[in-house]
C-alpha cells in the first residue's frame, strides 16, 4: 500500500510538472502568435487566432483534468493495477505475456465447454452496471469540459455571426495547443 502511495505522489509531481510545462509553453506560444499576427495581419485575424487558441487551450486543460480525475477514481476503486513487474525488454519480446514463468502449464485434457462456461460466468460477474457507467460518464461530462466546449462553440458562432470568421487562421490556431502538448509529451518521454 505504501508503494502505491509513493508511486501516486511521484506521478502527481510529474503531472504537475507536465501541466506547468504545458501552461508555460502555451503562454509563450500565444505571445508569439499575438506578435506575429499583430505585425503581419489585421485585427480581425488576431481576434480569430485568439478565440481559437484560448478555446482550444481550455478544451485541452479541461480534458486533462477530467481524465486525471477519472483515472484517480479507477485507481481508488481498484479497477486499474498500478504495478507491472515486467521490464521493458520483456514487454518488447513478449507483449502478450505468452511465455511468462508465472503461468502454469495447462494440460490438453481441459474440456473446452467447461472453459467457455467459466468465461461466460466470469464475464457476467465483471459486467458493468448503470452506476459504474454513470461514474465514468461524469468525467466525460464534467463541468470543465462542457464549459470549455461551450466557449469554443460560442466563440465560433460569434465570429461567424458578425462576419469576422476567417476559417484558415481559426483552424490553424485550434491545432496549435495540440501540437504544443504532443511536443512536450514526446520531449519528456525521450
Amino acid at each position: 500500500m505504501s508503494w502505491l502511495l509513493i508511486q501516486s505522489i511521484t506521478i502527481n509531481k510529474k503531472k504537475m510538472n507536465y501541466n506547468l510545462q504545458f501552461f508555460k509553453a502555451l503562454l509563450i506560444t500565444n505571445i508569439f502568435a499575438i506578435v506575429i499576427t499583430f505585425i503581419f495581419f489585421n485585427m480581425n485575424t488576431l481576434l480569430n487566432v485568439q478565440v481559437a487558441f484560448v478555446s482550444s487551450s481550455l478544451v485541452m486543460f479541461a480534458s486533462m483534468l477530467s481524465y486525471k480525475r477519472m483515472v484517480e477514481n479507477r485507481v481508488e476503486a481498484g479497477m486499474i493495477v498500478a504495478h507491472d513487474d515486467r521490464d521493458d525488454i520483456d514487454k518488447l519480446e513478449d507483449p502478450y505475456d505468452l511465455y511468462s514463468e508465472d503461468i502454469e502449464s495447462e494440460t490438453n485434457d481441459v474440456d473446452l465447454k467447461e472453459v467457455v462456461k467459466e468465461q461466460k460466468a466470469q464475464m457476467k460477474l465483471n459486467k458493468r452496471g448503470i452506476g459504474q457507467t454513470i461514474k465514468d460518464t461524469k468525467a466525460a461530462l464534467s463541468f470543465y469540459r462542457i464549459f470549455s466546449y461551450v466557449v469554443l462553440v460560442v466563440g465560433f458562432l460569434y465570429l461567424n455571426r458578425h462576419g469576422m470568421l476567417e476559417i484558415f487562421p481559426y483552424i490553424i490556431s485550434l491545432s496549435i495547443p495540440i501540437i504544443v502538448l504532443v511536443s512536450i509529451l514526446t520531449k519528456s518521454n525521450k
